[in-house]
């Protein structure tokens, strides 16, 4: 089983990931730009490296966890990048949400490094991270999943192994419409309900009431009523691949009409101050229209 594992992107998801491998026992090593994101790791007892090619020195299973496909491929092929620490058996795992066919592009370049890489996107947060509980799509070259699926077994309680490289950002992207739409229709019921004086705890409790409920509309939605919001995934980021959706669509031929307004609603909400607010206070822009 293996037993060296680098992480490197230390956000709120791949500190969290970080954590929960060194309370599994791994041996971990880091890297994060900004290296006071990793004092918490440090005191835990991950190793801080100085760059992407250190971590590869020093690690079996790479996993990043980054903010786009532009900067999966500078932590890999720049200077001091991933490929630089080249060894026997590494094995790469992108976490980032990214477009598929940049991914496919990705992994044909480290392919020419020998090393495999695997998609590796999530659902769930860091609260769910913390414990091991994500929902993880694979895909890739299956010989390399199967070296490393114990571990992705500790990070997630469901893997999905799909297939070619491209499959799990392709699904990903699909999930991260859902969340999109769900988002945007209970900020917008609750809105309805409340202008028009009706208490939207009953809203919510009707619709939980029928098969239309969704885990957003049992837990996260009463945080929307009460301007609660939990930071987990910022409405920044969601907004990021949203633009994603539209552009993979666009390469694939087809227009998503719906996400395609999405996006522009998020972007005005981004413009507008709520970057940094969990993806579900787009309900605080909805209100303001």
């Amino acid at each position: 089983m293996i037993k060296k594992i680098g992480v490197i992107g230390i956000g709120m998801l791949g500190n969290a990931v970080a954590l929960h491998l060194l309370d599994s026992g791994f041996s971990v090593t880091v890297y994060n730009r900004t290296k006071e994101k990793t004092i918490q790791l440090k005191e835990k007892g991950a190793k801080i490296a100085s760059s992407p090619k250190e971590v590869a020195d020093n690690s079996e299973l790479v996993i990043t966890v980054v903010k786009d496909a532009d900067a999966v491929k500078k932590i890999s092929f720049g200077n001091d990048g991933i490929v630089k620490g080249n060894h026997d058996k590494l094995i790469v795992a992108d976490m980032s949400t990214i477009d598929p066919l940049e991914s496919k592009n990705i992994s044909k370049k480290f392919q020419e490094h020998s090393i495999n890489k695997l998609d590796i996107p999530v659902m769930g947060g860091p609260n769910v991270a913390i414990t091991g509980n994500l929902v993880m799509m694979v895909s890739g070259n299956k010989e390399s999943f199967e070296e490393c699926e114990e571990v992705f077994e500790k990070i997630a309680n469901k893997v999905f192994f799909l297939g070619d490289s491209g499959v799990a950002h392709t699904i990903k992207l699909a999930m991260n419409l859902q969340i999109t739409m769900l988002a945007l229709a209970l900020a917008e019921g609750i809105t309805l309900v409340k202008r028009a004086n009706v208490d939207p705890k009953i809203f919510l409790e009707i619709l939980n009431s029928t098969y239309f409920k969704t885990g957003m509309s049992e837990n996260k939605a009463y945080k929307m009523i009460d301007g609660k919001y939990d930071v987990t995934f910022t409405l920044a980021n969601l907004k990021k691949d949203i633009t994603t959706m539209t552009e993979t669509a666009k390469s694939l031929g087809i227009e998503l009409p719906m996400i395609k307004k999405a996006e522009e609603i998020y972007e005005n909400a981004v413009k507008a101050g709520f970057g940094k607010m969990d993806y579900t206070g787009i309900i605080e822009y909805i209100k303001k229209q």
